[in-house]
């Protein structure tokens, strides 16, 4: 639904020559003209009016001076920095740009009719007098020489299946004896050629020798026939190859019309268009295509009948099927004013060169423009007016969408119409005025029609003056406002702030249209953008660019995909409705995102909760948009909401699409300029608070009329309502209301089955425990009567608790079945028990009977028994005894080693004193597999009696100052002597010989993490002498990176993230491999390194306690000897601190964790807290 409006034209009459034009051609580099007339080539350039280069054609002798030769053809060859023509004398002519000299490369002796090369400038077609085609490259080398009349078809002749003969099929309304009728009087009868947008084809129309008439044949790159086309009436010269397709199209004339056919590459006819003009007011000389979708077609009058009818050149386009005529350009009556020569430019699209008989050359640049009305109010109609020739098509968007070539209403003019424009006045913005071909201008309004004179400009006035004048944009700072390159199409539009001028802000836009506080833009990347123009000025160029060329996140409003090649027709004003053309033609309305919520939010603002709720009803917006867009605000008016709906329907429809998400914060985000609205700091959750709310106000306000729509708000509840809905229903069927409109109670409970399924309905009636409510509900269910009536019936029969009880069973509600059941009586309890053992209610059960009764000490010896089972002795044992079990606490508690509660137990018992004896040894024994010897030493000295057993277990656990008072007190010094010294040397021993084993393995690792780190510094210093500073894999071998991140080894983590904790670090202890050479050794000799220096740190109050007793009992050397060899190895691993973990690395103290990090991350930040603090101070006794 675009036109084609006229940026510029311009004409010069600075070139004369003699003679007349005969052929154009534009350069391409330099787009200067190339004429040749029947005595010279000129070279000019239009913008300057200046003559490049001129060589006579004449003085070589190509072409008679008496100038009756002619240039049959004329093509810019830029390769070769030269011109090519060729004459009716049949020389094909070179003509060098940069010498101005001509070269004759080639001649026919038969002469040229025509001159065609093809689009790749690779292959030349002449054709000659002798009614041949001969095919040369482009360096003049022939090819093919074939005669243009041929008998065969060519290569894709169709196939006959023997349906009959010719001679025998329908002919249509002439009969079979009609002729093929020979070429119009003034058709030159010389052959055209046209070419097929990719070279792989070219087309001939020539005269038939035998009928006089014009047939076409196509011929493919090699000079091998394709097709031939079957015998046509009235074909014309004109030809033309529609650039990016397989048609072809030709003038035709037929008995009542003049049309355009469009005919296959097989020789079939496909299509047509008819002409604005009878057979014989016009004769069409040429068909020029541009390069996309204007055809060009030059009209001159014919002599007989419309001799004073002027030249015409109309550019015709297709859309959907359709064509229209857009522009049409009337010259002179006066033959030497009109157009002699028309061509397009090869290199700027939609423009037009046209020289005429009298040497004016004219050059036109079109645009495409939607003529849409530009106003922003509801009395705008959203009108698109199409030209299309004599009439303009107009459609109301406002009222309803009408594809193309259909409107709304058409416009009939007397002349064809070439511009069509709205009037930007508010509230007036129907009213357009239309520019015909003939100068004339047309202004129609909604209510009538008025014609002017005619104007041949119109300015800008400023009302100020007395006369007419034109001033500059201007900006606020007084600034002319100058755009870099010229623009095809402009709109204005409000955005706040300012912005800086000659910016380019896009490049990738395909059309765009502003409305309201929007700037809508299809772009080459298939999306449509809607942009609020107020918060447009924080962008600048190269942010808005990346805006447009990015893919946008799930929840971007701004952006929408739309339809290849997809245009904005227009926008309906204070509506949500965007009007798109596809590439064919056809028309798509959508409804934008940020229009739709820009709407929504100002009907929210102003309380227009129906339109609200119809828009987004209608649009699938979520309808929790009405109450996240200002909480406060929704729950204030709910009275209001509920009158403008007036729908139990559209408040049940509401209700059930609530949820907990804030839609503002996930799918409707709130624009940037936009205040965030402060929820409602209730602590409830969203859904409740707005049921309660809605709830609350249509009880208030007529509780019979919305009773389905309180029945909704108990079932929607975060935990739904139901045992309350199913009691307002029961209560309803009770007692029925007697107000006109009242819901009843079936009614309620069909809507009710609606909303939850039957099944869960059933049962929370059957748990409210009322039987008419749960026969309700059963027959408006799918349920057999069997089903439920004998469970129904036993029921009845039963006791209230016990009834309840067996309820809550059946529903799996427990812990309500162990409340009823508790109140059963004696003759129940063993169920009860049987029931606490099965779901394990054991401290609910405990809740409900005395501690002092028989009950409650079963209940207790069960739990211990539980507890025992789950590997809890202690607290089963705690269990027993409080509930004076004290045999059996005292199992439990010798089980779990908590001797000391043994004790008590067996002392309250009591226990004999060798029974007594007995279980110390036995605690005793398992706390010495424990490793706890103190503790063991204390049972078996005071409730054994065995101070030996007891020194020999202090002696065993190097617990030598306790020995040494267990000896003293006791009088057995003979210990000391036989025990205690040999175990201290002993101690000394293996202290002194592990510390040494210690050292000699830190500094061997030490030596190595150097030698490691050493390499991979070379490696990454010779990657980057390779690969330069940029290379990504560098930090791979740096040595902070080898630790925190930058190891390509950490990111294998994620296939082990499920895992648990103990299984992770297994798979960590895996790749931290000491062998030499693994990927991750210089990780694994710092974590052996740190586990080598903290177990040498606990060994502190060990090693004191042994020099303490070898000072004692005056092993000097001894002591002296552990002692310097733990001086040593401390030192040795505080001097090492630096070196193995620098500087970098201590300073990152806290462990790295967070999304990005890796297992092996996180623990080599957690090894560094793990280091000792070496460097305290020394560590002597």
């Amino acid at each position: 639904m675009r036109n084609l409006k006229l940026l510029k034209s311009l004409r010069s009459s600075e070139l004369q020559g003699p003679g007349s034009p005969q052929c154009l051609a534009v350069r391409a580099d330099t787009g200067s003209l190339l004429v040749a007339s029947h005595y010279s080539i000129t070279e000019y350039d239009p913008r300057t009016g200046q003559v490049v280069s001129e060589a006579s054609l004449t003085a070589e002798g190509f072409l008679p001076e008496d100038g009756s030769g002619m240039v049959v053809g004329l093509q810019d060859l830029a390769e070769l920095e030269s011109a090519c023509l060729g004459t009716a004398g049949g020389d094909v002519v070179l003509f060098n740009f940069n010498t101005c000299q001509l070269e004759c490369v080639g001649s026919v002796d038969s002469g040229l009719t025509s001159m065609t090369w093809s689009p790749d400038e690779e292959l030349v077609v002449l054709t000659t007098g002798q009614e041949t085609i001969i095919m040369m490259t482009k360096d003049f080398e022939p090819i093919t020489e074939v005669g243009i009349h041929q008998d065969d078809f060519g290569e894709g002749k169709f196939i006959t299946v023997g349906w009959g003969k010719k001679e025998t099929q329908f002919h249509g309304s002439e009969g079979k004896q009609a002729e093929v009728q020979p070429a119009a009087a003034w058709d030159d009868r010389t052959p055209r050629v046209t070419w097929r947008g990719d070279g792989q084809l070219f087309a001939v129309s020539a005269v038939c020798l035998q009928t006089g008439a014009r047939k076409v044949r196509v011929w493919n790159r090699e000079g091998v026939l394709q097709a031939t086309s079957e015998p046509i009436n009235g074909l014309e010269q004109a030809l033309c190859w529609k650039p990016s397709g397989n048609l072809i199209a030709i003038t035709q004339r037929h008995p009542n019309k003049h049309s355009v056919v469009f005919m296959e590459k097989n020789g079939l006819l496909h299509g047509d268009f008819t002409l604005p003009f009878s057979k014989d007011q016009a004769k069409v000389r040429s068909a020029k295509p541009d390069s996309r979708t204007v055809l060009e077609i030059y009209n001159e009058p014919h002599h007989l009948k419309s001799a004073r009818a002027p030249s015409t050149v109309q550019l015709w386009v297709v859309g959907n099927y359709h064509w229209y005529l857009k522009q049409s350009l009337d010259f002179s009556r006066d033959s030497q004013k009109a157009p002699v020569c028309v061509c397009w430019d090869p290199e700027r699209p939609l423009r037009l060169h046209v020289v005429t008989r009298s040497w004016i050359s004219v050059t036109y640049d079109w645009g495409w423009t939607t003529g849409r009305s530009p106003g922003l109010d509801a009395t705008d109609n959203a009108n698109v007016a199409v030209i299309d020739g004599d009439k303009i098509l107009v459609t109301n968007f406002r009222q309803c969408v009408v594809p193309p070539p259909m409107c709304s209403f058409e416009l009939q003019l007397t002349s064809p119409v070439n511009q069509v424009t709205f009037l930007c006045q508010p509230q007036r913005t129907n009213q357009l005025a239309a520019l015909t071909s003939d100068g004339q201008i047309s202004v129609y309004s909604q209510g009538g029609f008025a014609c002017l004179v005619a104007m041949t400009a119109i300015t800008r006035m400023n009302e100020n003056r007395p006369e007419p004048s034109v001033e500059d944009w201007r900006d606020s700072s007084g600034c002319a406002i100058n755009f870099p390159v010229p623009c095809v199409q402009t709109a204005l539009g409000s955005i706040s702030g300012e912005v800086e001028t000659r910016t380019t802000l896009a490049s990738n836009i395909s059309s765009f249209a502003v409305c309201n506080d929007f700037l809508l833009i299809t772009t080459h990347s298939h999306t449509c953008r809607c942009l609020q123009l107020s918060v447009l000025s924080p962008f600048h160029s190269a942010g808005l660019q990346a805006a447009l060329a990015s893919d946008g996140g799930q929840n971007d409003e701004t952006l929408r995909r739309v339809e290849r090649g997809s245009r904005i027709v227009t926008v309906v004003p204070q509506d949500t409705r965007v009007i798109l053309q596809m590439p064919r033609g056809n028309l798509e309305t959508v409804h934008h995102r940020s229009l739709v919520l820009a709407q929504l939010r100002k009907w929210l603002d102003s309380l227009r909760f129906r339109d609200s709720f119809e828009c987004m009803r209608k649009l699938r917006i979520n309808l929790n948009l009405m109450y996240d867009h200002n909480p406060k605000v929704f729950l204030e008016n709910m009275e209001t909401f509920i009158t403008q709906l007036n729908s139990i329907s559209h408040i049940n429809l509401f209700l059930t699409e609530l949820k907990e998400e804030d839609t503002t914060g996930t799918m409707y985000p709130r624009p940037e300029c936009s205040p965030a609205q402060a929820q409602p700091v209730s602590g409830q959750k969203k859904v409740d608070v707005v049921c309660d709310a809605l709830r609350s106000a249509m009880e208030s306000m007529d509780p019979n009329k919305f009773f389905l729509s309180i029945l909704t708000t108990h079932v929607k509840k975060s935990v739904p309502e139901l045992e309350v809905a199913l009691q307002k229903v029961h209560e309803l069927r009770v007692n029925p209301p007697d107000a006109p409109g009242s819901v009843s109670a079936e009614e309620a409970l069909k809507y009710l089955l609606f909303l939850v399924n039957v099944n869960d309905l059933y049962e929370h009636s059957l748990g409210t425990y009322d039987f008419d409510l749960v026969l309700m509900v059963a027959e408006k269910s799918q349920k057999d009567p069997k089903e439920y009536l004998p469970f129904l019936n036993m029921l009845k029969n039963l006791e209230p608790n016990y009834q309840r009880y067996t309820i809550d069973k059946h529903l799996k509600r427990y812990r309500k079945a162990l409340h009823h059941l508790s109140k059963c009586g004696e003759e129940h309890f063993r169920e009860a028990l049987l029931l606490v053992k099965e779901q394990k209610l054991y401290s609910e059960a405990l809740r409900l009977y005395p501690t002092d009764g028989a009950h409650y000490k079963a209940l207790s010896c069960a739990y211990a028994e539980h507890l025992m089972e789950q590997q809890q002795a202690e607290q089963a044992g705690l269990l027993l005894w409080r509930c004076g079990e004290p045999a059996a606490a005292l199992q439990a508690f010798a089980s779990s080693s908590s001797w000391r509660n043994a004790i008590c137990a067996a002392q309250q018992i009591p226990l004999p004193p060798d029974q007594l004896a007995l279980l110390a040894r036995d605690l005793a024994e398992k706390l010495t597999e424990q490793r706890r010897f103190s503790e063991a030493a204390l049972l078996l000295d005071q409730y054994a009696k065995d101070c030996e057993e007891a020194i020999l277990a202090l002696v065993t656990g190097s617990v030598w100052e306790e020995a040494l008072r267990l000896i003293y007190m006791h009088n057995r010094q003979d210990i000391t002597e036989t025990n205690l010294k040999p175990a201290l040397l002993e101690a000394f021993s293996t202290q002194t010989a592990f510390l040494e084993a210690q050292v000699a393995t830190f500094t061997r690792h030490r030596t190595r993490l150097a030698v490691v780190r050493e390499q991979k510094e070379k490696a990454r210093l010779d990657m980057l002498d390779d690969d330069g500073p940029d290379c990504p894999d560098a930090e791979l071998y740096s040595e902070a990176s080898s630790v925190m991140s930058g190891s390509k080894y950490s990111h294998s983590n994620s296939r082990i993230s499920s895992r648990s904790s103990k299984n992770r670090r297994k798979a960590e202890r895996k790749k931290l491999s000491l062998k030499e050479g693994s990927p991750m050794e210089d990780r694994a000799l710092m974590y052996a390194l740190g586990e080598i220096l903290t177990t040498v740190d606990k060994m502190r109050e060990e090693v004191h306690s042994a020099l303490k007793a070898l000072v004692l009992f005056q092993f000097d050397k001894q002591a002296e000897k552990l002692q310097l060899a733990y001086d040593d190895a401390l030192q040795t691993m505080e001097a090492a601190v630096p070196e193995v973990w620098p500087e970098g690395l201590q300073n990152s103290q806290a462990p790295l964790t967070g999304p990005n990090s890796t297992a092996n991350s996180i623990m080599a930040s957690f090894q560094q807290q793990q280091r000792p603090a070496a460097s305290q101070g020394q560590h002597n006794v």
